[in-house]
């Protein structure tokens, strides 16, 4: 890529940025939890938005901590209120509305969730479009809460983890290289 095209892009979005951080830190809890909510979450390229924003921090534009609290918290608090959604309504969630417009993506969700047991909820949070229907399947298929979150914490940490570092390691690593 041209560096003046990659650069007449990126000024005006680092400008924005610059001026207004909270509106990326809440884009970035936004895009993290409605990935989490069931069929909403597989609409949502919350990942791509995650990655994107999280390359603003060698530039100093964002924090790294700000970027990593913004998508654990969104994660975290889409993931917990799908569970228990699911987990109020048991089985009646998962034939009712909009869940029922997507009957392949629910059956899938739910043999994701018996083949794997207590890791489809670890797994699940890095493949979407499931990510957006196991925790509810959970839920709704009487997983304890103590075991559901016992996994989701660690896999939306290190789902966080592996969604912020790479954009910060290759714009790092463009800064230090490239000059850009």
């Amino acid at each position: 890529l041209d560096r003046k095209i990659v650069t007449s892009f990126l000024d005006p979005v680092i400008a924005f940025v610059s001026a207004h951080p909270w509106l990326a830190y809440m884009t970035l809890f936004l895009a993290a939890l409605l990935e989490a909510v069931p069929v909403v979450g597989a609409l949502v390229p919350g990942s791509t938005i995650i990655l994107a924003l999280s390359a603003l921090v060698p530039g100093g534009e964002l924090k790294l901590w700000g970027v990593l609290a913004a998508a654990i918290a969104g994660a975290l608090i889409g993931d917990s209120s799908a569970f228990w959604t699911g987990h109020r309504s048991q089985r009646e969630i998962l034939q009712a509305w909009p869940m029922s417009s997507y009957p392949g993506v629910m059956a899938q969700s739910e043999a994701f969730f018996h083949r794997w047991g207590t890791l489809a909820v670890f797994f699940a949070r890095f493949l979407p479009p499931i990510r957006a229907f196991v925790p509810v399947t959970a839920g709704a298929l009487g997983m304890p809460p103590i075991l559901f979150f016992g996994v989701n914490i660690p896999a939306v940490f290190a789902w966080a983890l592996a969604h912020v570092l790479p954009g910060v390691l290759a714009v790092s690593a463009l800064h230090e290289y490239a000059g850009l």
